[in-house]
């Protein structure tokens, strides 16, 4: 289910979306965008052909060890453009119990945060629980990377907080992994997040050439898989 929410008053006969979304984009030669989305279903379809055996076992593993769905969905911000943002619901594997925000409402994880369950720890310090987001990315809400996409319950407060936290997605889609995500990990509180916008600044700037973007996702990739081994997930 994808929406979209407005931000702006102005209609879309006053301001022709194709016109606004290119100039948006104008940075990102057409070879960037094209080749970015063609990686992204190649690397997305081959990484869900690869783990089709892992997918039950992981599925399997949550029920025995929790009650509730295997899935989690989450409503998360998605690309900017000149007239709306764009909404979506974003998967993961389960890794809390069901009712985590039933009396906080939308918080930040912590460390050692006594909401995660006991498998939920391993599949986030594996990143094994982001998985489902392959599925996200085939149809076409995310990116394999990009800017990490962001609560709506949080979004008002960092904008406000943060210069150039809104721009961070202008244009771009948010991703499973990116520079921010495998330079710092998860946030934790308003100032890991003030910390990531630089980073994410820094990848779209990279878009505006071919082969700095390409080494910038191959690098980006290595280090995602480095991160994964490793279990430094949080």
């Amino acid at each position: 289910m994808n929406m979209t929410i407005n931000t702006v008053t102005q209609t879309a006969d006053q301001q022709p979306h194709t016109a606004r979304h290119d100039d948006l984009n104008s940075y990102v030669p057409k070879t960037v965008l094209l080749a970015k989305r063609a990686m992204d279903i190649a690397v997305a379809a081959t990484g869900l052909l690869a783990c089709a055996f892992l997918l039950p076992l992981i599925a399997l593993a949550i029920k025995l060890d929790s009650p509730g769905p295997v899935i989690f969905r989450q409503l998360r911000i998605g690309h900017a453009e000149a007239n709306f943002t764009h909404l979506f619901w974003m998967f993961k594997f389960r890794t809390m119990r069901v009712d985590a925000e039933a009396t906080s409402g939308a918080v930040w994880a912590t460390k050692g945060d006594p909401r995660v369950t006991a498998l939920g720890r391993f599949l986030r310090k594996t990143r094994l629980d982001e998985l489902p987001q392959l599925f996200n990315v085939l149809r076409g809400d995310m990116s394999l990377i990009g800017p990490r996409p962001e609560r709506p319950g949080f979004y008002q407060k960092l904008e406000t907080a943060i210069p150039f936290f809104a721009e961070r997605t202008f244009g771009l889609k948010p991703g499973i992994t990116g520079l921010a995500q495998v330079n710092q990990g998860y946030d934790r509180d308003i100032e890991d997040v003030r910390s990531k916008v630089g980073y994410d600044h820094a990848y779209a700037l990279s878009l505006s050439n071919f082969m700095t973007w390409l080494g910038t996702d191959l690098r980006i990739m290595v280090q995602t898989v480095v991160v994964m081994v490793c279990g430094r997930g949080q």
